[in-house]
């Protein structure tokens, strides 16, 4: 038997931009030339025609989870339709062995007038899965879908968020040799988000090849073995999770990141722990060089922390209010001791140099990613180390 993965080989995909003929004095002669064998290379761009994918390849083994990345646009959605063969690659090929789960649209072929109960049937055997399989996986199902009350209920009775929790959990319990993942972390509500990205977990590390589509940075910093990062089709960077992350910050950054043009050079930056416990303490290590002498405008360290769950900056120190005295002239390294008093998730850390007087950022090193975990003993939006006494019986 095909061992199961998940093919992508110089893959090309185009589409055309509004109406394909405006006349039939366009429809005609391209109609007739296209019988004749005289029309134009259909692999090749005509007028109003672009590229969605250029050239892209990959290769999902078991073991492994490939998250794809970037911007509205940029081609991520297109690529789970040439992996689910919804759409025909223009050149290139694709392939999924194995038997297929697919994450996507999750509650798209619900019958409005059939009862829960029903589109689970009717749902598990679009999805392939035999009626006994479904039978024994249906108690599991309506329980993880938190629907039970209403599972005799005509779903076009539902609301919008019982309808996506059921569609999850219907194809969160197929089983799949491989697995393909859009944006469907966002389902349900709050506690519902957590179970189902508890699901996935399950079923990434569980052995079998998945390919995931997410703009939640934070999720594919946590499940994803490698990534990609798709601009305008293009694969412009690739391999670990948090190197593709990175690029993807560094991309979309409006604050004007640059290389060290100012006074201070950063030669290098890395934490001596990348992964703490939140609360815990971590250590920045940070070497450079101060190539001229820093004017009193100057901000010359500035370290940030960036949440990859909203993409803002959530913590910032300057090193003139924390009182560090850099030399004059020549290298320089500094320790910077922080708390991850943030819950558990992904960050990045990032450094600069800050001209006050023109309003800008002049130097910055390569930013680098702080996995925090979670030590259950909190839960919420920042880590207050707090601690129970009973002083009175």
């Amino acid at each position: 038997m095909t061992q199961p993965r998940i093919l992508f080989d110089r893959v090309w995909k185009k589409f055309h931009r509004g109406q394909m003929h405006d006349s039939l004095r366009d429809l005609i002669p391209a109609a007739v030339g296209r019988l004749l064998g005289r029309g134009p290379d259909q692999s090749e761009l005509r007028e109003g025609d672009f590229w969605a994918v250029k050239d892209l390849s990959f290769e999902v083994l078991p073991g492994q989870t490939l998250g794809i990345i970037g911007p509205n646009g940029s081609g991520k959605s297109t690529s789970l339709k040439l992996l689910t063969q919804i759409l025909e690659p223009t050149r290139g090929y694709c392939v999924v062995a194995g038997r297929p789960g697919t994450l996507i649209e999750v509650s798209a072929g619900f019958h409005g007038d059939l009862t829960g109960r029903e589109n689970v049937f009717l749902q598990g055997a679009i999805m392939g899965m035999s009626r006994a399989d479904i039978q024994r996986k249906f108690d599991e199902i309506i329980e993880f879908s938190g629907v039970g009350e209403s599972i005799d209920t005509p779903v076009k009775r539902y609301s919008s968020g019982m309808n996506a929790r059921l569609g999850f959990a219907i194809a969160a319990h197929l089983e799949p040799d491989v697995l393909i993942i859009d944006e469907v972390l966002a389902v349900g509500d709050l506690s519902f988000q957590e179970r189902a990205f508890g699901r996935v977990r399950e079923l990434a590390r569980s052995g079998i090849p998945v390919v995931m589509v997410s703009h939640q940075l934070d999720r594919i910093a946590e499940l994803c073995t490698d990534a990609i990062l798709l601009t305008q089709g293009v694969a412009t960077a690739r391999g670990s999770a948090a190197d593709a992350i990175t690029a993807y910050v560094k991309a979309n950054d409006k604050s004007g990141l640059v290389p060290s043009n100012g006074p201070v050079h950063f030669n290098r930056m890395h934490l001596l722990q990348d992964v703490v416990a939140s609360g815990s303490r971590f250590t920045l290590q940070v070497e450079g060089k101060i190539e001229k002498a820093v004017p009193e405008t100057v901000e010359p360290v500035i370290v940030r922390l960036r949440s990859l769950s909203t993409g803002g900056i959530i913590f910032e120190a300057e090193s003139k209010r924390l009182g560090l005295a850099l030399p004059r002239l020549g290298p320089f390294t500094v320790l910077i001791d922080m708390q991850a008093n943030v819950p558990a998730g992904s960050y990045m850390v990032e450094l600069v140099s800050y001209d006050l007087f023109v309003g800008k950022v002049i130097g910055s090193a390569r930013s680098v990613m702080l996995r925090v975990t979670d030590t259950g003993t909190s839960r919420g939006s920042v880590q207050l180390n707090a601690a129970m006494q009973l002083t009175e019986g």
